[in-house]
């Protein structure tokens, strides 16, 4: 169909409605699922009661949290003053308490090192013999620290005094040449040398295991250390010497403290009484003297121990030294002339080896 201007518009040309867009019914939009769970389960709803046992639920949820974070700062806190120690003193920290048991166990272990290998040449008390004195406060109270000790018991007695003929051998296995004793014997050897004697402990079999009994009396045998923790030098004293023979020259003394005064000649009155003491074996033969009261007498003291000094120190009842001799080693034989001496009894000593005594009687 056509229109040309000046005419009316005309109705559509037969057939022309089959051309047209085919109208479509209105499509149905179905609704949005809120949940995919199923039906059956979005149809059961929270009840009052259920809602309830989900609240005291919460609630008990937080407090077995709060209850939980208490315990563990609690157990931190008991933990801190297990390791540190409680204040005031009240509990003793666990570190300083492990290392004065390991202390214990050292200085246990070391004495049985001493006894199996030094006491035969230095005595079971340190009191010395073919070696020096060990137990002497003097000595240990500067002289004998733990590298001093090492460094003899890695090298020898050629470490003392610089003798390289000493009897005493290298001890640690990292000498030369090497000796029987590892680092752990060494270092607790150097413990039970440097134990103190306010503290005891228990002598223990080889093990360490079981404590040793004294088969008469059925008690724990025990020790103590050597060293007086409380030990102070008097004003002016002379220190100990770093060759323990040095102090044996003569004119010397050997007692701690200043040196004393010169030993009497070694020289005696042909015509007076003759008292004769005896050193062998680290011991006074006899151990009980008799000399003539308000009369000089002479005091014939051998020596028969080789190479190993002594002297004989005469005290009076207070403790005084009254006489003294040299200190040389044996063997040797020599003469001295002691000043009359007043009716009584006068114990005598080795300055050196102190566990040597007797008693000389005047009358």
């Amino acid at each position: 169909m056509t229109d040309t201007p000046g005419s009316e518009p005309t109705g559509p040309e037969p057939g022309s409605e089959q051309r047209l867009p085919a109208t479509r019914p209105p499509a149905e939009v179905a609704p949005v699922e809120r949940f995919t769970s199923p039906p059956s389960i979005r149809a059961v709803e929270l009840s009052p009661e259920r809602a309830a046992q989900v609240v005291r639920q919460s609630s008990n949820a937080r407090w077995v949290g709060f209850l939980a974070t208490v315990i563990v700062i609690l157990f931190v806190a008991l933990y801190w003053f297990y390791e540190l120690g409680a204040p005031l003193g009240l509990t003793e920290p666990r570190l300083e308490a492990e290392i004065a048991a390991q202390q214990v166990t050292a200085v246990e272990r070391g004495y049985l090192v001493y006894e199996a290998n030094c006491a035969r040449c230095h005595g079971e008390q340190g009191e010395g013999g073919i070696g020096p004195v060990l137990n002497r406060q003097d000595k240990l109270f500067a002289h004998l620290n733990e590298n001093y000790i090492k460094n003899v018991l890695t090298v020898g007695g050629r470490y003392v005094c610089g003798d390289p003929k000493s009897l005493m051998p290298a001890w640690s296995d990292t000498g030369n040449p090497p000796g029987p004793l590892n680092y752990r014997q060494i270092e607790e050897l150097i413990a039970f040398l440097l134990a103190t004697n306010d503290t005891t402990y228990i002598v223990r079999d080889e093990h360490l295991l079981d404590p040793k009994v004294d088969p008469q009396t059925g008690e724990v045998l025990t020790f103590t250390g050597w060293r007086d923790p409380n030990y102070l030098p008097a004003p002016g004293a002379t220190p100990y010497p770093d060759c323990w023979k040095d102090e044996f020259a003569s004119g010397g003394s050997a007692s701690p403290g200043p040196s004393g005064s010169a030993a009497p000649p070694a020289s005696a009155d042909p015509s007076a009484e003759v008292v004769t003491i005896t050193a062998a074996a680290i011991a006074f033969d006899p151990t009980e003297v008799t000399a003539p009261a308000d009369a000089a007498f002479t005091l014939s003291f051998d020596n028969q121990d080789a190479g190993i000094p002594h002297d004989v120190q005469v005290k009076d009842a207070a403790g005084a030294v009254v006489f003294k001799t040299d200190v040389f080693p044996g063997a040797e034989k020599r003469d001295y002339s002691v000043p009359a001496l007043a009716a009584g009894t006068y114990p005598f000593v080795c300055s050196v080896h102190p566990n040597m005594t007797g008693t000389l009687t005047a009358q």
